[in-house]
């Protein structure tokens, strides 16, 4: 899976992080721009309240419940893609639903916090370890302070959710701390070194008692339901045909910004482009190449290719976990 745009925007993410991230003394590219906080300056009990980046992985980004209500300024809404797996993952750590994790990508990653804290590690199946020794996955564990707690590659699904009671808290941008990787806002993707500070735990409330939780597994098969429009007449009456009913699968160039698929083009009825318009979570845009792609947390907020459909924003979590050639249906909603 990619981590750069993924469908019709040209513009690409900012390479410089947010606010509330420094590296570690010694790193070689001292504190990254907009992070000149010292760890832990102003955030819980003291200067222990940080998480040490020991292992980035391919993508790990800070997510929360993202930051609706600015696209009419040209801001997305970003947030966790799995939303039901970061939410159960802050439940069982006592967070609110809406605290900042780190969602990582195919790979995991690796953390040390400056003081035990407890964590939740969910969403993709994956191998956890604290200082090399297993412990449960999907379950609240205490990780003691400077030990390295290590989420694995995923064995199914795509996107790991790591919760630590308190939350984590880079500064906010526009309510939110979560990563838009295609405007720049919020926190960088971890890299090795950077250091987050964490939330006082006191704010918490305890887990939930220890027992069966229903974590979803990675789908076999997505089913997007499509409402039509608001381009659909811009398509031949047999490209609406073949969207819902010819099978697709999960381009290995998907990500955040949006599912890429691999399958029958979509022909159009008339030439010429669009001028711009606002684009919705769910969009399914086609660009020239015909290919469908259905617009996620980090889509652009305009664009000029025809949206033939939309899909619900209820529809979209599985996503998050569909791995590269899962199959993938459009149907009428």
């Amino acid at each position: 899976m990619t981590s750069g745009s993924g469908s019709a925007p040209r513009r690409r993410p900012g390479s410089e992080p947010g606010p509330g991230r420094v590296r570690e003394p010694g790193s070689g590219s001292g504190p990254r721009h907009g992070s000149a906080r010292e760890p832990g300056a102003g955030t819980g009990p003291g200067s222990g309240s940080v998480l040490h980046v020991v292992r980035a992985g391919a993508l790990t980004t800070v997510q929360d419940a993202g930051r609706p209500g600015w696209a009419h300024l040209g801001v997305g809404r970003a947030g966790a893609l799995d939303g039901p797996a970061a939410r159960l993952a802050n439940r069982l750590a006592g967070n609110p639903p809406d605290a900042a994790v780190l969602e990582t990508t195919l790979t995991g990653c690796a953390v040390r916090p400056a003081r035990t804290v407890v964590a939740v590690v969910g969403g993709a199946g994956c191998r956890v370890t604290v200082d090399g020794r297993p412990v449960a996955w999907g379950a609240a564990v205490r990780v003691p302070a400077g030990s390295v707690l290590d989420a694995g590659p995923a064995v199914n699904g795509l996107r790991g959710y790591l919760a630590f009671a308190g939350g984590l808290e880079p500064e906010r941008v526009l309510g939110s701390r979560s990563a838009d990787l295609l405007s720049g806002l919020g926190p960088a993707p971890l890299r090795e070194g950077d250091v987050l500070p964490l939330g006082d735990p006191a704010r918490s409330g305890p887990p939930p008692p220890a027992g069966p939780v229903p974590w979803p597994g990675a789908p076999a098969e997505l089913v997007f339901p499509v409402h039509l429009g608001p381009r659909h007449a811009w398509f031949t009456d047999a490209a609406i045909r073949t969207l819902l009913t010819a099978g697709y699968r999960v381009s290995a160039h998907s990500n955040r910004v949006g599912l890429r698929t691999v399958g029958p083009a979509l022909e159009r009825s008339r030439t010429g482009e669009l001028p711009s318009e606002g684009m919705v979570l769910g969009a399914i845009q086609v660009p020239p190449d015909g290919r469908p792609v259905v617009f996620l947390n980090d889509h652009p907020t305009t664009g000029g290719y025809p949206v033939v459909g939309v899909v619900p924003e209820a529809a979209l979590a599985a996503a998050a976990q569909a791995v590269p050639g899962t199959r993938l249906r459009f149907v009428r909603a």
